[in-house]
């Protein structure tokens, strides 16, 4: 083999192994790569936690009428309000013009089941959580900057603009209901 050939053998065997490495080093990276990634990307999802109260049940049959419980649904405090006769007729003959964000009380219940009421804990102001059975219209009192709301949840004096809202929520049967 004559030096020039056995040169060229050696540059082909050169190149041969410089591609190797380059190769190889590439696939290394991009394994790397996504092993980090992956990671990552799941921290983007939600947690477990989260997504198991996607939805809340509540039972219906331990509270009492006039009685408020207060349940979470996604982290956030939602009021169940067992409404009396008083209370709904009250709710249903206030004059919306007297409203800041006027709304029916009957546009704020399933139909039918007048006596519930479920609306979102958290005051439209500053989001503060309101004390049930409190304050001029016996509904919700946030005492943070002096919210009133009546019992159909609805602003009625101070600085909040909105009323508290009403999540999603369906009936499952007469006494049980799933919010979300």
């Amino acid at each position: 083999m004559s030096e020039n050939e056995q040169h060229s053998s050696d540059q082909q065997e050169e190149v041969t192994r410089r591609d190797f490495v380059v190769t190889t080093a590439t696939v290394v990276g991009c394994v790397a790569g996504a092993a980090a990634a992956i990671p990552f990307i799941s921290s983007l999802s939600p947690d477990a936690g989260v997504l198991a109260v996607g939805s809340t049940e509540v039972d219906l049959s331990n509270i009492k009428e006039g009685e408020t419980i207060t349940v979470m649904w996604r982290g956030t405090p939602v009021f169940v309000r067992h409404r009396t006769k008083e209370e709904i007729a009250e709710a249903q003959k206030v004059d919306l013009k007297n409203l800041p964000d006027p709304q029916t009380d009957s546009d704020r219940v399933k139909k039918g089941r007048e006596q519930w009421l479920i609306a979102a804990g958290v005051c439209t102001h500053l989001g503060c959580v309101p004390l049930g059975n409190k304050g001029d219209y016996n509904g919700w009192f946030c005492p943070c900057h002096g919210s009133h709301y009546d019992t159909s949840a609805r602003i009625r004096k101070g600085p909040a603009p909105k009323n508290l809202p009403v999540p999603p929520y369906e009936f499952l049967d007469d006494k049980t209901i799933k919010i979300g």
